[in-house]
Formats: C-alpha cells, sequence, structure tokens
C-alpha cells in the first residue's frame, strides 16, 4: 500500500524496486524556505545492508504487506532471542541482526510486536515506554534550578538517560524507548 514519506516510523518495512527495507529512523524536515523533506535511514533485510534516503514530505512510498503480532520475549541465548506468541504458545527465535541495538531495553515478559514477512521475523517494534531504574547518579548541586538542569544517570539496563536533579539512585522511572528520555517517575 502506498504511503506518504513524512509518515513513515521506525519498523515501518517499505517495498522499494522489489527489495524489502526495514526502517531505522525517520525525520521531517521544515526549512524555512524550500521543500519539506523526510530523510530515511532503512537496512535492507535480504542481506542488511544500511541505506539511506531522502523523498519529499509529500512523494508517495510503497510500504509492503507484512503482517504484525504480538510476542512475549523469554530469553537470549546462543540461536538467538526467543518470543512466545501468547494466545498459542507458539515460540520463535529472531536473530541480533534483526534486534540490533534494541536488545538493551529487552525485559523478560515484556509484550513486543513483530512483523513477520514471509513466516520470517523482519523488524521488532519495542514498548514506546518502560520502567527502569537508576544505578547510579550524580549528586545535585546546590543552588541548581529543577526546571533548567538534567544530571546524567545510569539505568540498570545499562542505559546512560537525563533524569531531572530530584531523581536519586534506586528510583525507578519510565524511558522513552525511541530516544532514552526521561518520561516520568515510575508509579509503581
Amino acid at each position: 500500500m502506498k504511503v506518504i514519506a513524512s509518515s513513515l516510523r521506525k519498523g515501518n518495512v517499505l517495498d522499494i524496486d522489489g527489495k524489502l527495507y526495514v526502517v531505522l529512523s525517520a525525520e521531517n524536515f521544515h526549512p524555512g524556505k524550500g521543500t519539506p523533506t523526510t530523510s530515511v535511514d532503512m537496512r535492507r533485510i535480504s542481506d542488511g545492508v544500511k541505506v539511506s534516503e531522502r523523498w519529499k514530505t509529500t512523494d508517495q512510498v510503497e510500504r509492503a504487506h507484512v503482517e504484525e503480532k504480538a510476542y512475549d520475549y523469554l530469553y537470549e541465548d546462543g540461536e538467538g532471542f526467543h518470543f512466545m506468541e501468547p494466545e498459542t504458545y507458539e515460540q520463535i527465535t529472531v536473530g541480533e541482526d534483526v534486534i540490533g541495538d534494541q536488545k538493551v531495553y529487552l525485559q523478560e515478559g515484556m509484550r513486543v510486536f513483530l512483523q513477520i514477512h514471509e513466516g520470517r521475523a523482519i523488524s521488532i517494534e519495542l514498548p514506546q515506554k518502560i520502567t527502569v531504574e537508576i544505578t547510579e547518579t550524580e549528586p545535585v548541586v546546590k543552588g541548581q534550578t529543577a526546571s533548567s538542569s538534567y544530571k546524567p544517570a545510569m539505568t540498570d539496563i545499562g542505559v546512560r538517560v537525563m533524569v531531572p536533579p530530584h531523581i536519586d539512585a534506586g528510583t525507578r522511572i519510565v524511558i522513552n524507548t525511541a530516544d532514552n528520555s526521561y518520561v516520568e517517575r515510575a508509579k509503581d
């Protein structure tokens, strides 16, 4: 099905000249003068080659027909990452080439969406927000205002996040998986 370039998101699968590509990142640029464009970084599914493409935001691109199914993450071993389909309990193993740098976010029992094309997982979509625990952070500098400054902190999954000064080690927070940004303090 054809969609406009500005609607592309991370994880979408495109069909360009008969080859399938998964979108790694998509950014829309709206310059003051000139034509707005969409810059897309993609990975060709057949051989893993990364490609960058730029379209006008109104250009039509072909989204491939892929089946999107919910799976629960089980564990990782030498074969890859194991997921289970919640209704049928059918298990699927996905290689590290598909998961990529998103593996740090995977938590046991997490519900993810896998894009399946011809029986093979080609892309993963994580939840937009996940809860993590802060393991270490810098002390608050006296006189720093809470609104203006964030401080670096390390999470239990090994991801660096900028957090407000009132967040200390041991605090559970919600982060955005798209850009590692702090969302809020966890309510649990």
